[in-house]
């Protein structure tokens, strides 16, 4: 079980900088963003992630998962084959897909879901060529599998061994039931578990009052902690848990001052959960 740090806040830095950030604040590896802009970028991942999977591994930190662009859905995307098998030949086990979004405005939803279906048999037989799973993440607004029975519309009867659930308490606390709950529905398929902490609020929508959402510190928000990591416990999980840090900063250093709360907190947290 590793505590890692997703990257996505960390755009400028090289893989000699994640170094010293990670063991600044004190996580077992990454999450590591393959995205235009970051240091392993779809451009130069073929030799890139292998290059800085082995630089990070030699200095103690893990590299367990890959997330792609918000927009990587499609198995027949161009940067879909680089990805995974760059993932494959770095031995970076599971893949965070991008998001199908969905408008129950102009879309039929049961259409849209059997559109994810055949992309995620796609993903599963690239995935197998590869040795990689691929894992799609419950987030909360106009997505597929915006909560668990929801993706487990997508999931069900795909390979649980090539294709995973990524639940995230945080958006299923928005938009899902009791996580008790929403964990049974998806447990079969558990492969990640994201760990941030939001807070709802109301936006001004002129006639119409909407609900938004702010990601804080964890501790701060909706999460209730023990009993999400109590019922993980309770369900032998042992895979990663991905630190998002995705909480608003004015600057750097202020931001990543909370990550090292937030990587102390869930350290605390995990202890009390999963004693060893």
């Amino acid at each position: 079980m590793k505590l890692v740090l997703f990257s996505k806040g960390l755009q400028d830095h090289d893989v000699a900088a994640l170094i010293e950030r990670g063991h600044e604040l004190g996580v077992d590896g990454y999450d590591l963003a393959v995205r235009p802009g970051y240091v392993v970028s779809p451009d130069n991942v073929t030799e890139m992630l292998p290059a800085a999977v082995r630089r990070l591994g030699e200095a103690g930190l893990v590299v367990p998962l890959v997330t792609a662009s918000t927009d990587l859905v499609s198995p027949e995307h161009p940067t879909a084959k680089p990805i995974i098998a760059a993932m494959g030949k770095a031995g970076v086990p599971l893949l965070k897909l991008g998001y199908f979004r969905f408008d129950p405005r102009t879309q039929d939803y049961w259409e849209e879901v059997d559109k994810a279906r055949r992309a995620l048999d796609g993903w599963q037989e690239l995935g197998r060529a590869h040795g990689v799973k691929v894992c799609c993440h419950t987030h909360s607004g106009p997505y597929l599998g915006n909560n668990g029975a929801a993706l487990m519309h997508l999931l069900r009867g795909r390979d649980p061994q090539l294709i995973g659930a990524y639940l995230d308490p945080a958006h299923l606390a928005l938009e899902g039931g009791p996580f008790a709950v929403e964990l049974n529905m998806a447990r079969r398929y558990l492969s990640l578990v994201a760990l941030k902490d939001p807070i709802r609020f109301r936006e001004d929508h002129g006639d119409e009052g909407g609900l938004g959402r702010e990601i804080v510190e964890a501790g701060q928000g909706m999460v209730r902690w023990s009993e999400v990591l109590a019922e993980l416990a309770r369900v032998g999980y042992r895979g990663p848990f991905s630190v998002h840090g995705e909480f608003k900063a004015p600057d750097q250093p202020i931001y990543l001052a909370a990550c090292k709360r937030e990587v102390a907190y869930f350290r605390a947290k995990l202890g009390a959960a999963f004693p060893a």
